[in-house]
């Protein structure tokens, strides 16, 4: 069942978001309006160095300053989908942007909705394996230092809550599950 909608407002266009007021026919049959942040879409990866079925592999990791935190996130690189690019191709270009890597390999892990209460976003992760060094695009309000760590680092990180952003989490947890039955 997908929720008749019945109108749609525009009230806010911004750079990363838009803000649209939804008015809606509910599975119940119950009308309601909604406030909608409108995204692009996004793609995050997960950087290994080493080969991932290795025992331990080096990946990399993103110590950046977020503002919506006031303060440091470690995350994995992501960013946001230009137009109609594909996830793939967002998760390439974001992985060179941020780390100045290339890589040989990415594979799929899984999409997933970020805030499905009041947003649209659905972020796709992947992992890349294979990479090759080059340089680094950050943009304007881009803040981050590019850090290696053992896999078992990055674990133990979200365990001790130093590393407690959602799509790093999720993603990482996910490579290691890919990793423990490939």
């Amino acid at each position: 069942f997908s929720m008749p909608l019945l109108s749609s407002r525009r009230v806010y266009t911004g750079r990363v978001v838009s803000l649209d007021v939804d008015t809606v026919r509910f599975p119940n049959g119950n009308e309601g309006e909604l406030e909608m942040l409108r995204h692009p879409g996004a793609a995050a990866v997960v950087p290994f160095l080493d080969d991932p079925d290795q025992a331990d592999p080096r990946i990399l990791l993103i110590r950046q300053f977020r503002h919506a935190t006031d303060g440091w996130l470690w995350e994995i690189p992501a960013g946001r989908r230009e137009g109609d690019e594909p996830p793939l191709e967002t998760a390439r270009r974001e992985l060179r942007e941020e780390t100045g890597r290339t890589a040989e390999r990415i594979e799929p892990l899984i999409p997933f909705w970020t805030t499905p209460g009041f947003t649209d976003e659905r972020i796709h992760l992947f992992w890349a394996a294979g990479l090759a060094e080059g340089t680094t695009a950050h943009e304007r309000d881009e803040v981050l230092e590019i850090h290696e760590v053992r896999f078992s680092e990055a674990l133990e990180m979200i365990h001790n809550g130093t590393l407690d952003d959602a799509k790093t989490v999720i993603a990482l947890l996910l490579a290691d599950r890919r990793r423990r039955i490939a």
